[in-house]
């Protein structure tokens, strides 16, 4: 299950190992097993699990994809 979050506390991207800042976005997936990933915007980004979308005339990332 993939969940679109907001850092709050200390948060490190479990691919580039970069500490997020407090307010910053991140992508947090569970798999079957139960281990929880969490990925930076720019890791999400250079795997595919966002993409950037028009919405109202700008452009912004989202981690769901349409359909």
């Amino acid at each position: 299950m993939r969940r679109g979050c907001i850092a709050v506390s200390k948060v490190q991207c479990d691919s580039c190992h970069k500490f997020l800042e407090y307010g910053e976005r991140y992508l947090a997936i569970d798999d079957e097993e139960g281990k929880r990933q969490h990925l930076c915007v720019d890791c999400c980004l250079s795997r595919g699990y966002a993409s950037y979308r028009a919405e109202r005339g700008e452009q912004i990332i989202t981690f769901f994809p349409e359909g």
